[in-house]
């Protein structure tokens, strides 16, 4: 099971990274254009939403099944001393969640807004936001 959640994970992750630079792009072309926030601008929104929370729910399920979770039997100091523990148990769990928290706080800020600049803005920095924080955290040596 932790094998095929650790692959759903890192497949899944390409289509929320995607979802999100789409929906950042979107968001500060549709900005700078003055354009009306429409239908299609919403469900780009939304699917990027969607598709983190998903990514987000898939990532806790891996983390407490994971053989990895087993490390914290060492102790709190052995974990933050040794950086591949610290990255897996704390840093990218902690980060993608901070990650997910800025995209949803977009998504609730736009609903908000009654201008479309600002709905497309608060998209656009907040997305933005949490995709560079996903970014950041990324075990690129294993996930590539």
């Amino acid at each position: 099971m932790y094998e095929i959640l650790q692959a759903l994970h890192s497949y899944w992750a390409y289509f929320v990274l995607l979802l999100l630079t789409i929906a950042v792009i979107n968001a500060f072309l549709g900005a700078s254009k003055k354009r009306s926030f429409g239908n299609k601008d919403l469900r780009i929104s939304l699917f990027a939403l969607i598709f983190s929370h998903i990514q987000l729910l898939i990532g806790l399920v891996l983390y407490f099944v994971s053989p990895k979770f087993g490390w914290w039997q060492e102790g709190m100091g052995a974990v933050m001393k040794n950086s591949d523990y610290r990255l897996y148990l704390v840093e990218h769990p902690f980060t993608n969640i901070l990650a997910i928290l800025l995209i949803t706080v977009g998504w609730s800020l736009h609903k908000k807004q009654t201008s479309d600049t600002k709905k497309f803005s608060r998209i656009g920095v907040f997305y933005l936001l949490g995709l560079v924080f996903l970014l950041s955290r990324i075990p690129w040596d294993v996930w590539i």
